[in-house]
């Protein structure tokens, strides 16, 4: 057991009073390393104030600073290693922080060394796990890519991302579950933007190293939602973009291809979980417009899995240009919310 707090007021990351969520990498001798969206540290502790130690690998991440459950700022820390001030000036008396990252994994990652609580400040025991357990596997819809882009110009700037606001987190929330997200901006099932695909890293802990391995004994979902296929959806009628050519060469996947390779997918999660409930999930971008034929093929894909704890939902067209707004990821997590409150028990 790691002391509470060494005597010069640091509690290492390794502290058992501190909270992890998500897939985090703890191997290292010095710090702990935050890659994916929604990843998050967690302390309770009796004191006015608390600093970080951190460091950024490109400095272009971007974390949430949640105290109490209710006040929030931002911090984007640096590629230097040193203690940021979370908070300070606190009423005296109990309190929580998480520091939650809204940034993808191709942002790099942080080194999260500890929390500096100086002589003020003692942590207290850690937040109780939580009794029920979500996990998502998604693109920049569930990534929550530009929700604060209020110019609706979708610009790629890290600034604009929280996933925070995803409807995966705000769903995660409501259940108050736990919470692990697996998505990359651009990702797709057969093809994406680029050369990874979501079954090349869904089973990775570090998404950015190929051998690097996710033990899925440590965190087992209840429910497992995927939100893919819409990257998919444009690329395979791009034939003349470089990764249709290297995926499909002259002709395009038939939409039994299509089914099949969602099945494939769908059934290498079921294979990782073998009690979860999924739900494969398509929307609320032009996926879902009426006459698209993905629904469809994500309905066949489920039918031919034959299995009565893997469902269907379609959530309707936002009929908006862009990424989902704020508003159009609370519309996400309102559809899903009333799906689990009807069909799943947990």
């Amino acid at each position: 057991m790691v002391p509470a707090v060494s005597s010069d007021g640091f509690a290492d990351y390794k502290n058992d009073k501190i909270a992890y969520t998500g897939r985090i990498g703890m191997q290292g001798p010095e710090a702990a390393e935050l890659y994916w969206s929604g990843t998050s540290v967690k302390i309770n502790f009796d004191g006015t104030s608390v600093k970080a130690w951190l460091q950024d690998e490109t400095g272009d991440n971007y974390y949430n600073v949640i105290i109490d459950g209710d006040s929030l700022h931002l911090l984007r820390p640096d590629t230097t290693r040193r203690a940021y001030t979370l908070t300070y000036n606190l009423p005296e008396g109990k309190h929580t922080l998480e520091l939650f990252k809204r940034t993808e994994y191709d942002r790099g990652k942080t080194l999260f060394y500890g929390f500096d609580l100086g002589s003020g400040t003692a942590l207290l025991p850690p937040p109780p796990p939580k009794a029920r357990k979500l996990e998502f596997y998604g693109n920049s819809i569930t990534a929550g890519y530009a929700v604060e882009d209020t110019s609706g110009k979708d610009r790629p700037d890290s600034t604009y991302t929280n996933n925070y606001l995803s409807y995966a987190a705000l769903t995660a929330r409501h259940f108050d579950a736990a919470y692990t997200c697996i998505c990359k901006s651009g990702i797709g099932i057969m093809i994406s933007w680029f050369p990874t695909v979501m079954p090349d890293i869904y089973d990775r802990l570090n998404p950015s190293e190929p051998n690097s391995t996710w033990n899925f004994t440590k965190y087992t979902p209840d429910v497992v939602v995927i939100n893919l296929l819409q990257n998919d959806s444009w690329l395979v009628n791009m034939p003349e973009n470089a990764e249709f050519k290297r995926v499909f060469g002259s002709t395009p996947p038939q939409p039994d291809d299509i089914v099949k390779a969602y099945g494939r997918f769908v059934a290498s999660v079921r294979e990782k979980y073998p009690e979860a409930q999924i739900i494969c999930m398509l929307g609320n971008m032009d996926i879902t417009k009426a006459g698209s034929p993905w629904p469809g093929y994500v309905q066949q894909a489920v039918d031919a899995l034959q299995d009565d704890s893997i469902y269907t939902l379609v959530v309707p067209y936002k009929n908006t240009p862009g990424h989902p707004d704020i508003r159009e990821q609370q519309q996400l997590a309102d559809h899903l919310i009333r799906f689990i409150d009807k069909n799943i028990v947990w």
